[in-house]
């Protein structure tokens, strides 16, 4: 693999975790993803389904996971099934893992080819009394697309129509919000990276370098430190166009006296970092751009004070716009009228801060966890506080990645320059 030496102790932990949260006598399948087609006969790049990666750290086509803790046979109890590998098939689109590779990479002893499956399955899932199943339950997942997990679940349920089914993805919510030592080891290595990229950027960015510039370095250092890639598209947005949140068209211009924000974040191992900076394009910040930056930088650190176990989004995100309404009235952008007239749908400060300030980060960029319920110790979100002003063509946001810890919260971008002075100081070596 490009990017980290086998570690099976951290699924083997993720599988213990969740096999300890089911009923007695009950199995779990999950499936991988699909390969996805693009255009011709072109696919685009094979996504592993993130609850099947969190088990076993396969990311491989055709595979499933099934956990049976119960199952009279040790040998049956953690199964892995793959393809079999096949000799034409890997002339055109490369090697697929053999049974000793999997075991290195999973911990799960026993491996099936997914050809000889049927049989053994049946006999598994007539000595359970329950199957859980996975689904797709990110709350911001949408579009019409059934995937293979869906067609996965119609299938045995026509195949085993007596059985009781559960979700696996209520267990799911909130073992996979909740990150391990040996996890967040691996969302330290893609922070650390993201960070070195930064800094590299800084020495790049001056008036006139194109923001698909900018984009094409994150690519090459990521790639040059053993990163597979993005975690998500790049978002590099001069001037104006940051207040746009997802901008990734990333074919402007970046021009003197303006301000780039650059959202960012390396994959590694699996899991991922979240990185927003916005600095100015000729190395120094202008009077008014520090003083709206610095703002946002208090909110930010107010932010990390307030993310504790025990606090919901919902009340943290409520205080978080009190504090907004403050510091917003501090920099003449609402005025104690507005702040007056407001109503609880429309709060004033969203006119300048139109987004979340936090979410759960991991496999997914946009992880599992709770919305409603208290934060937890172990629980690793985002914070990105910003502003978007269109008065003054100008979008600051400002992005780390902090685990939740009851004895004081860690931030694993603490060292990756934040403040004014340190950008400007290293822009202007």
């Amino acid at each position: 693999m490009k990017y980290y030496p086998e570690i099976p102790e951290l699924f083997t932990e993720n599988r213990a975790r969740f096999a300890a949260a089911l009923e007695p006598g009950a199995i779990a399948i999950f499936v991988s993803n699909d390969e996805m087609p693009s255009n011709g006969d072109a696919y685009y790049p094979f996504r592993q389904n993130s609850d099947l990666f969190w088990l076993s750290g396969i990311v491989q086509e055709d595979s499933m996971v099934i956990l049976f803790p119960e199952h009279p046979d040790p040998r049956y109890r953690e199964v892995l099934i793959l393809a079999k590998p096949n000799e034409l098939k890997e002339k055109w689109d490369g090697r697929r893992l053999r049974a000793e590779e999997a075991r290195k990479i999973s911990g799960i002893a026993t491996v099936v080819w997914l050809e000889n499956l049927d049989p053994l399955l049946q006999q598994w899932v007539y000595l359970a009394d329950h199957i859980y199943l996975g689904s797709n339950e990110n709350d911001r997942r949408s579009g019409p697309l059934i995937t293979r997990q869906y067609r996965y679940i119609q299938e045995i349920k026509e195949r085993f129509p007596l059985h009781s089914y559960r979700r696996s993805a209520r267990i799911l919510r909130g073992l996979r919000a909740v990150k391990t030592a040996r996890e967040v080891s691996l969302m330290q290595e893609a922070v650390d990276i993201t960070g070195a990229v930064f800094r590299h950027l800084l020495a790049l960015i001056r008036p006139g370098v194109m923001e698909y510039e900018v984009e094409a370095e994150i690519w090459r250092g990521f790639l040059s430190r053993r990163s597979t890639g993005p975690a998500y598209e790049s978002i590099i947005a001069s001037g104006d166009r940051a207040r746009t949140l997802h901008y990734i068209s990333n074919n402007g211009e970046c021009r003197g006296g303006e301000l780039v924000l650059m959202d960012f974040g390396a994959s590694y191992g699996g899991y991922n970092a979240d990185m927003t900076r916005t600095v100015p394009v000729n190395g120094r910040f202008t009077a008014r751009q520090k003083e709206v930056y610095d703002a946002v930088l208090a909110l930010h650190r107010h932010a990390k004070g307030l993310l504790k176990p025990g606090i919901s989004l919902a009340d943290y995100h409520k205080k978080m716009g009190e504090q907004a309404t403050e510091v917003f009235i501090g920099i003449g952008l609402l005025t104690a009228a507005e702040v007056r007239d407001q109503t609880p749908d429309s709060p004033a400060y969203m006119k300048y801060m139109y987004h979340g300030v936090s979410h759960h980060l991991g496999i997914d960029v946009h992880d599992l966890g709770p919305r409603n319920e208290p934060l937890g110790e172990g629980m690793l979100l985002t914070v990105e506080p910003g502003v978007y002003i269109a008065e003054e063509q100008l979008g600051i946001r400002i992005e780390n990645n902090v685990w939740i810890k009851a004895a004081g919260n860690i931030d694993l971008m603490d060292k990756v320059p934040i403040t004014t002075e340190e950008i400007e100081g290293i822009m202007n070596r």
